[in-house]
């Protein structure tokens, strides 16, 4: 029972850490909907950050992390990313099949092991789905040109730079239309429905707007 509550800790403290990394306020209702668990298991959980002095709540219902939970939901997330890398460069598993893989084993990865993870793959760098440690806020990304397939121009060549990792279902969704880090695709037109049409090398394809919301890409030169 102890590993159990101390993955969900760890589980908890990423998700606020990555939610504030992409600019936006986190609240419990988040929360239960990126962890896939009920409002009263995310109310539990809370109370018991909270009396551990991981997070705080605010009268607003915003979830903050203090510096002992921002320390520890960090340390996760790079666990994670160092072994999404691992798993790719040095055992060549595949791109959609290596996030669950890395959610299991990020819980388990002892600090000497970790450490070797750093020397041999650096800190840096992107995982296989094209992300780094931390999402970034999507004003910097769209600075750099990047912006979600949602927000693409009707009869444009983009690339895809990077999908969002965290439903594993979606990146199998992905996969079985053609759709991976660096392929090439054409924007047709965005339909009424909010979902956008697609030309791949395998065909044409039809995205809903969350699966388009998560695939973020860059004009082809």
């Amino acid at each position: 029972m102890k590993d159990i509550i101390h993955v969900s800790k760890e589980n908890y403290l990423k998700a606020i850490l990555e939610v504030e990394a992409e600019g936006r306020q986190v609240y419990p209702a988040t929360l239960a909907h990126w962890l896939e668990v009920s409002a009263p298991a995310v109310t539990m959980a809370l109370k018991r950050l909270k009396r551990d002095g991981y997070v705080e709540v605010g009268a607003d219902g915003v979830v903050c992390l203090t510096s002992a939970g921002r320390e520890m939901a960090y340390r996760t997330a790079l666990r994670h990313h160092l072994i999404e890398r691992m798993l790719s460069e040095i055992f060549g598993m595949e791109w959609y099949e290596i996030h669950e893989e890395a959610e299991r084993l990020e819980h388990v990865v002892s600090p000497a092991f970790e450490e070797r993870l750093k020397q041999k793959l650096g800190e840096g760098g992107s995982c296989p789905h094209g992300n780094s440690v931390l999402p970034e806020a999507p004003s910097e990304r769209k600075k750099r040109g990047e912006l979600p397939l949602s927000e693409a121009q009707d009869g444009h060549r983009y690339i895809v730079v990077s999908m969002q990792e965290r439903d594993s279902r979606l990146l199998h969704f992905l996969h079985g239309l053609g759709i991976g880090p660096e392929c090439s695709l054409r924007v047709m037109s965005h339909n009424y429905d909010q979902t956008v049409s697609i030309e791949l090398s395998a065909g044409v394809s039809i995205l809903g707007r969350p699966a388009a919301e998560a695939i973020w890409v860059r004009e082809e030169v």
